[in-house]
C-alpha cells in the first residue's frame, strides 16, 4: 500500500458522482492514510480480500471509502479492528491490473461520510458499511475572506509559496477555487499528523477546518521555511 500522495492541479476539482449509491460502499482501512475530498492517493493493492474488493468496484460504481484504523488496530489487523466512524468516499480515477493480479489505482476523494453501521455483504472477504454523506457548513466564501488571507499569507514566496507545490496553491487561492476545496488539499499534502488529519476531516464546519489548518502550518513555520530554502542559504537571511 502507499500513502504517497499525487500534487494537485490548479483546476483539479472532480464532479462528484451523481446521487452516489452509499448504503452498501466497500471500506479499506489503513493505519496511516486519511483520504481528503478532491484528493487524489495512488494505492498498490495486494492483499486477496482487498483484490477483490478493487475488482468488485471496478465492475460497480467505482467507490472505496477510505477508513482510518484506531490505535491498536495491530492485534486484530486480519479481522475487524476498530475504524474511525467518518470516512472520505473515493472514486477510482484509473486502474492496473498486474500478472500476479495485484493492483495499482488512483483514487479521489469526492465526499465526506459518516458510517452508520457495516453491513453484511454476501461472499465478499472485505468489509462494507452503509454511509451518511457529512455536508460542509458555513461555505460562503464571503464568510471566509479572513481564513483564505491567513492562508496566503503562509504561501508568500519566503515560505510555502517558494516551491512548485506550493506555487500551485499560491494559484488555487487567489484563483476561483473554494476555500473548502482548497483546505482538504493543504489538509492531504501538508499535514503529517494522521490523527490531527482525521479530526480535520470529521470537521464539517468549513471556518473552523480552515482555521485548524492554518494554525497547523502556522506551529509549523520554521521546518516549512526550513525547508523550502534553496541549497546553500543562510535561514539567517530570512
Amino acid at each position: 500500500m502507499s500513502d504517497t500522495p499525487e500534487r494537485p492541479e490548479p483546476s483539479a476539482r472532480p464532479d462528484p458522482p451523481e446521487r452516489p449509491d452509499f448504503s452498501a460502499v466497500p471500506l479499506f482501512p489503513l493505519p496511516s492514510v486519511v483520504l481528503f475530498p478532491r484528493a487524489v492517493l495512488p494505492l498498490h493493492i495486494f492483499e486477496e480480500r482487498y483484490k477483490a474488493m478493487t475488482a468488485d468496484a471496478l465492475d460497480g460504481p467505482r467507490q472505496v471509502a477510505m477508513a482510518l484504523l484506531k490505535p491498536g488496530w495491530e492485534k486484530d489487523y486480519y479481522q475487524k479492528p476498530p475504524i474511525e466512524p467518518v470516512v472520505c468516499v473515493g472514486t477510482i480515477l484509473s486502474h492496473e491490473k498486474l500478472p500476479d493480479g495485484k493492483y495499482n489505482f488512483l483514487l479521489q476523494g469526492h465526499a465526506r461520510a459518516r458510517i452508520t453501521r457495516e453491513v453484511t455483504a454476501q461472499g465478499k472477504p472485505y468489509r462494507v458499511a452503509r454511509l451518511e454523506p457529512l455536508p460542509d457548513s458555513n461555505e460562503l466564501e464571503i464568510d471566509l475572506e479572513d481564513e483564505r488571507r491567513r492562508l496566503l499569507r503562509l504561501f508568500r514566496p519566503t515560505l510555502l509559496g517558494a516551491t512548485p507545490v506550493g506555487r500551485q496553491f499560491l494559484s488555487l487561492l487567489t484563483g476561483g477555487a473554494r476555500t473548502a476545496d482548497i483546505v482538504d488539499l493543504l489538509a492531504f499534502n501538508y499535514i503529517d499528523d494522521v490523527r490531527l488529519k482525521q479530526s480535520l476531516l470529521e470537521e464539517t464546519d468549513v471556518r473552523t477546518r480552515a482555521r485548524r489548518a492554518a494554525e497547523a502550518l502556522e506551529s509549523a513555520r520554521t521546518t516549512l521555511q526550513l525547508a523550502t530554502l534553496p541549497e546553500g542559504t543562510d535561514p539567517a537571511w530570512n
